[in-house]
Parts: C-alpha cells; structure tokens; sequence
C-alpha cells in the first residue's frame, strides 16, 4: 500500500495545511506555489519536491478529503453495524460529506473554491471511486442481495432512481416556502430512501453482512483512490 508524503515529511504535513487553509480562503485561482511554501515557512522548491505543480498539490488536496470521509464512514458503520441500513446510511453519509468542504465542492462543481479543478479529468476518478453518489451505487447491490432494498425492478433504474432522490436533496432550498410546517431534512431524506427502496426486511445477521460487505467496497474504493494520489504526485 502506497504511503503519503506527510505521513513521513513534516515539512509535506505542513505545505498540504497551508495548501488548505489558503484554498478555502482564497480559491484555488488566489493560491500560487509561493504563498504555500510562505506560510508553510519553507522553500518553494520544496513544495515541487512533493508536487510537481499547483494543480498536483491541491487534487491531492482534495484527493485526501475523499479518504478523510470514507474514514469517517468506516469508523461509524464498524462501531454500528444497523449503521448499513439504506435508511440510517443515506443520510448519514450525507451529513458526514457535508463536514468535508472540498468533498463538498468537487462533488457540487464549485468553480469559486475549485476553479479550473472541477474540469480536471483526475477529479472525475475521485467523484466516479469516492463520493457519496458513487458509494450508494456500490452498496446497492449488496442491500438488494441481503433484503434492505426491493428487488422487482432493475439495477440500472433503481440506481437512477436513487441518484435522483440525493441530488434532489442536496439541491432542496431549505426552509422551502412551500412546506406547512418545519420538517427534519434528515428524516424525511431517511423516509424518502424507505419509500424508494421499499421496507427493509433483512434479519440482523442479513445486516450484519451487510455492513462487513460494504466496509469491504468502501476499502477497495478507499485503496484506489490513496493509489491515485500516492505521493510525489498524482498520476
């Protein structure tokens, strides 16, 4: 397995804080290599000892946000299997993206924060292994084969169907001045994904492999994408 830069370099530990401190403060179009190396209080040669270019520095930047949340997925579903559940991991995972801005941003296309990012086919390779959008097509076979989701219609629609529902969630205003009365969007996402996928009938053994399975595509994924940007530089 690959091993990261900081993971050995302090000085690599410090130009990827200083990368994302400044890229959230200025986008990627107000960062340059020389503002990095300044507050990382180095040489800006050193910078291109890990990256090659300010593009490789910041996807690798954001590469590392995609790993931060499939952790933090894996970490909530091994302490609690039911966890698997469509209805408890849809949105929990998407309220676990939303504590990672860059995930956030290259999966909403976010041309201030990412700039010419967005358009870079590397960050297709992230949002295609890694992101919410891409794990609920992963753990969507594994919940249809165990009971938690219906199984009278195709792969191919369901999986639509369901991409649909998520971007349609994150693309909800809220409040929405059409709704009578407050409601919680984590709720109603949870019942919408029910109403979706239909009841989910699996036995607790049936969840349990549930989880194990899914942790085990969520780990693949996971490699992949540490693979893709594996210092000392992304590919």
């Amino acid at each position: 397995m690959p091993e990261l830069p900081e993971h050995s370099s302090p000085k690599a530990a410090r130009i990827l804080a200083a990368a994302g401190e400044l890229l959230l403060a200025r986008g990627s179009k107000g960062v340059t290599i020389a503002d990095v190396a300044t507050r990382a209080h180095i040489g800006k040669g050193t910078v291109y000892l890990y990256w090659k270019t300010k593009e490789d520095l910041l996807l690798g930047l954001v590469g590392r946000d995609f790993l931060a949340l499939a952790d933090d997925v894996t970490e909530a579903v091994t302490a609690d299997p039911d966890l698997a559940r469509p209805s408890r991991l849809v949105p929990d995972m998407l309220n676990t993206a939303t504590r990672h801005p860059f995930v956030e941003a290259l999966r909403s296309e976010d041309g201030a924060l990412l700039g010419a990012l967005t358009d870079d086919p590397r960050s297709r390779t992230l949002l295609d292994t890694l992101s919410p959008d891409a794990l609920m097509y992963r753990v969507l076979p594994i919940w249809r084969r165990h009971g938690l989701a219906r199984t009278d219609w195709s792969l191919a629609e369901q999986g639509m169907a369901l991409h649909a529902l998520l971007t349609g969630f994150l693309a909800a205003p809220v409040p929405n001045r059409f709704q009578p009365e407050p409601v919680v969007p984590g709720q109603v996402l949870a019942k919408s994904v029910t109403a979706l996928l239909g009841p989910e009938h699996a036995t607790p053994d049936q969840v349990r492999a549930t989880a194990a399975e899914g942790l085990g595509a969520l780990a693949a994924a996971r490699a992949t994408v540490l693979e893709f940007i594996a210092a000392p530089a992304l590919i």
